[in-house]
């Protein structure tokens, strides 16, 4: 039985999400679990380029990230958006099937605020993007 705490959090959380992600499993997995969420607004893009375009377009509260897209690194998008991740426009969240990587470091270096470790449970991303919104 999972705990009640997350479900609350989900009706409660409102904001726009932007998910960069190349594997449509992983963003099926992410947009069911944000099903429980009606007031989150999930935005997905395939590409790094294509999700630093959207980024700067939407001005999302969260950027959810792989760090392995098929164009550019997440690393790369990272940097590419650190001016605005510096003036706290939105946060990024690094999603990584790596455990740590230099990458995560140098991504965490560059102003991403957290990261988690995939496959991500749907509490572990409800409780978290809670978090992080309130923090936005």
């Amino acid at each position: 039985m999972e705990p009640q705490q997350p479900a609350a959090d989900a009706e409660l959380m409102q904001g726009k999400v932007l998910y960069i992600e190349d594997q449509p499993l992983h963003q099926a997995l992410v947009e069911a679990m944000l099903a429980q969420s009606p007031h989150i607004r999930l935005i997905k893009t395939t590409t790094g380029r294509e999700g630093i375009r959207v980024a700067q377009a939407e001005m999302p509260d969260v950027i959810l990230l792989d760090l392995n897209l098929p164009d550019i690194s997440g690393l790369e998008v990272v940097r590419s958006l650190s001016e605005l991740i510096a003036k706290k426009r939105f946060r990024v969240v690094l999603l990584t099937a790596d455990t740590f990587s230099i990458d995560v470091v140098k991504a965490m270096s560059l102003g991403a605020h957290e990261y988690w470790v995939k496959p991500i449970s749907t509490e572990r991303l409800l409780s978290g993007l809670a978090r992080v919104l309130r923090r936005a």
